[in-house]
């Protein structure tokens, strides 16, 4: 869920915001005199973000990620039964 708090209000809640975006992965747009400034989430969120925009800065892998979706949906897939049985793990 993504919150809208200006610092004048966050000050004092400063805490309580912090657990909600540990405890609830709440996001919270930080305004100064009524402007956007700043975002606070939890670091797995900025974590996740930064892998994805790792990921889709990668034509390559982009390029394959397509590939493999386009196969999806024309039932090219492998279950992962047969997956794991061809491994030889189960």
């Amino acid at each position: 869920m993504v919150n809208t708090i200006s610092v004048r209000e966050l000050r004092p809640r400063l805490s309580n915001v912090i657990d909600r975006i540990h405890d609830r992965f709440d996001r919270y747009v930080v305004t100064k005199r009524g402007k956007p400034e700043v975002v606070m989430m939890s670091i797995e969120d900025y974590e996740g973000l930064l892998e994805t925009l790792e990921i889709q800065s990668d034509k390559m892998l982009m390029k394959r990620i397509k590939k493999a979706e386009k196969d999806l949906t024309l039932g090219k897939g492998v279950a992962l039964e047969d997956f794991y049985r061809k491994l030889k793990i189960v």
